[in-house]
């Protein structure tokens, strides 16, 4: 009975290719079947062009719908929502937790020695859920994509400092919030980049030339876990802030 109306369905004039293969593909999908075993080499590109784009637009679910890479991503956002609709389809035990998770951008950026690291911008909403799943999200997002670290920072906006003049005050319609300034947003951004490792210390240096140099200090139990990530860091923070900074390790007897 099955079989009678997918050929009644594919005998319609107006069928188009797209929709035939379309049909079948869904009764052999019903019946468990092999559809390579009773198509012709065309309709087997089709089939495979269907369940391509299929992926593809459940992949780009993972872009957050009021980004401008939602309908525009570039190739490495792409491969990054293609890479976490993987894991989350193919991993039981985190799809629950990598469901709800969106991005709204990737960028790429070089760190030296021939490295690169992606850096994958978040809602600040759901920046918590990704820190649940962080570390494991981490390790299997570079295992697919080799040589690169991944860095996961929420997508701050920073607010310009309101102007002092009379007429400006009486327009302002709110004062602006303490975490939109540009002191919080960079100060986010290094909690952000050493996450779930934790910032002990912070020292300004200035240098003989009148360049300052910021030097963050680490947890030291957390060493072994990103003794190997501190230039990342240091190089992205600087990408993203124009900001010069060192991270560190206490010294000796927690001093810093």
């Amino acid at each position: 009975m099955q079989i009678d109306t997918v050929t009644r369905a594919l005998a319609k004039p107006r069928a188009s290719p797209a929709v035939r293969s379309e049909i079948r593909l869904q009764h052999f999908e019903h019946a468990n079947l092999t559809p390579f075993t009773t198509t012709t080499s065309s309709s087997k590109t089709c089939l495979a062009d269907i369940r391509r784009i299929k992926m593809s637009q459940q992949a780009l679910n993972k872009i957050a719908p009021n980004s401008p890479s939602r309908q525009n991503p570039s190739e490495i956002e792409t491969n990054i929502a293609t890479a976490l609709y993987e894991l989350e389809t193919n991993i039981p035990d985190m799809k629950g937790a990598l469901r709800p998770l969106q991005f709204v951008s990737a960028r790429e950026i070089e760190v030296g020695h021939g490295r690169k690291a992606i850096v994958i911008f978040v809602p600040v909403p759901l920046l918590v859920g990704w820190h649940r799943s962080q570390q494991r999200l981490t390790r299997e997002l570079e295992k697919k994509f080799s040589d690169r670290h991944i860095l996961i920072i929420a997508s701050r906006r920073i607010l310009p400092r309101p102007k002092r003049s009379a007429r400006a005050r009486t327009s302002q319609k709110q004062k602006r919030p303490r975490s939109r300034t540009l002191t919080a947003v960079h100060d986010a951004i290094l909690g952000d980049l050493v996450y779930p490792v934790e910032i002990v210390g912070k020292r300004v240096r200035t240098r003989e030339d009148g360049s300052k140099i910021l030097k963050v200090v680490l947890d030291e139990k957390e060493r072994g876990g990103v003794d190997y990530r501190l230039d990342t860091y240091s190089e992205v923070y600087k990408r993203l802030t124009g900001k010069g900074v060192n991270f560190e390790f206490p010294q000796s007897g927690g001093e810093y």
